[in-house]
This record gives C-alpha cells, structure tokens and sequence, in this order.
C-alpha cells in the first residue's frame, strides 16, 4: 500500500496536529545533514541569506508569528 493522507489518517487530523507533524517530519529528516545534500546553487543561497541576516539581524519574524498566519490562512 502506498503511503498518503488517508492511508495514515493524516487528514483527520486538526491544523495545529498536521502542522506539528510536519515540524517532526522536518526535524527527522534534517537530523541527518548527509540524508539531504545540497546544489552548489543551494549553498549559495543560504550563504547569501545568512549574509543578509547578519547585516540585518533585527529584520526578523519569529516561528511562532510564522505559524500563527500559516494557522489563520489554512482555515480560510
């Protein structure tokens, strides 16, 4: 049987739920650096982006304002 939503009943869950499981999701796959190498065009972007970051490091939004509008735009 191939792995879906409804074969592992994810989309009975609520938003908050799904959300939380992609964040485990994430972090499982991201435990591993090796698992997930990156394109030379990759690195470059996240070297530019951590760059931009460290000239602006007051330029921020937190995870938890992220979520919160992520939350709000998928009950619409």
């Amino acid at each position: 049987m191939a792995v879906s939503l409804k074969s592992l009943g994810i989309e009975r869950l609520g938003i908050e739920e799904r959300l939380t499981l992609v964040e485990e999701i994430w972090e499982s796959i991201t435990a591993d650096s090796t698992a997930v190498p990156l394109t030379q065009a990759q690195r470059d972007e996240l070297d530019r982006r951590i760059a931009d970051h460290e000239a602006n490091p007051d330029d921020v939004v937190s995870w938890e304002e992220v979520k919160a509008a992520l939350t709000e735009r998928l009950k619409k």
